[in-house]
């Protein structure tokens, strides 16, 4: 009986699905026929016409807009790519600070997470953008000496610069992801029994060795799951970039749009940019999940 239902339920299941499909496919042929344009993809090889504020790659106004869309997704794949690594340095960072002995860390770590997490992602970016790098002077300041230089033209950083919109997105992005990752870290640091931490402070480790080598690697298998979900949501936060004129895969996406008047076309090569980029962040949280399951774990 059980077998039965659960047949008919993915029969159903199914069939509802792919009725939905057939809707969409159908009003999407409809308004296609009405509008006398048609299905077509010629428009990606025609000349942009348009700049771009930053392109890791050559390009040019006369490039084709497949040229274009190409530079858009490096650049999403840049800011992601280096907000992940920063967002992972500090929530962990923050993550081990709330359980941390030292009163005054703790209380950083706490408020760090719960004024971050209470304030839209928009607004900060629109923060980061407006007050924090435009409102640097013009003249570089140079806190650190040549390490790193400051000015509303640019962020130089060990010899590289940035831009101020890549600046604000990269910060914004990290900031904001981070304080997310506080948390589950702290969740997972929460979930090793107290039995470990004591251990390793009996052995007469520091509090920062133990929580590397003993306590953090317990917390992984319970972490890593939500941290794949996070880096997902960051993927997909990437987007309000266009508010600060990040020349990312959105924003040149909707240019292009704009430019040639094919809406469904552009938004379908968008959806599926981001479905692939989703699909290769989701599978290589998995590998690093079975990495670094215990084997009492594995099924």
């Amino acid at each position: 009986m059980k077998l039965r239902r659960s047949t008919w339920f993915q029969i159903l299941l199914t069939i509802a699905v792919l009725t939905v499909v057939g809707i969409l496919v159908n009003n999407l042929s409809v308004n296609l026929i009405r509008t006398g344009l048609g299905l077509s993809f010629r428009w990606l090889w025609r000349p942009a016409g348009f700049a771009l504020g930053e392109h890791p790659l050559p390009y040019q106004p006369g490039d084709s807009t497949a040229w274009a869309l190409v530079m858009g997704w490096l650049n999403s794949l840049r800011v992601i790519a280096c907000s992940m690594v920063l967002a992972t340095v500090l929530g962990v960072s923050a993550g081990a600070a709330r359980r941390s002995l030292h009163p005054l860390l703790r209380r950083l770590a706490a408020v760090y997470v719960g004024v971050i997490r209470q304030i839209p992602l928009l607004l900060q970016l629109l923060f980061w953008y407006f007050v924090a790098f435009l409102g640097l002077p013009s003249e570089p300041l140079a806190p650190l000496g040549a390490l790193i230089r400051l000015s509303n033209q640019g962020i130089g950083i060990l010899g590289l610069n940035l831009s101020v919109e890549f600046a604000a997105v990269l910060v914004g992005l990290s900031v904001f992801t981070g304080s997310a990752i506080a948390e589950i870290v702290r969740g997972g640091l929460d979930a090793v029994p107290t039995g470990q931490w004591e251990a390793f402070r009996c052995l007469g480790l520091s509090e920062s060795v133990g929580m590397r080598k003993v306590v953090l690697p317990q917390a992984l298998p319970a972490i890593l799951p939500a941290l794949g979900s996070q880096y997902l949501n960051l993927a997909k936060n990437s987007t309000l970039a266009i508010a600060v004129g990040y020349a990312d895969l959105y924003a040149v996406s909707d240019t292009a749009i704009t430019q040639t008047g094919r809406a469904i076309e552009g938004f379908l090569i968008l959806l599926l940019s981001f479905l692939v980029l989703n699909l290769l962040i989701n599978a290589g949280m998995q590998i690093l999940n079975r990495i670094v399951m215990v084997p009492g774990q594995r099924t």
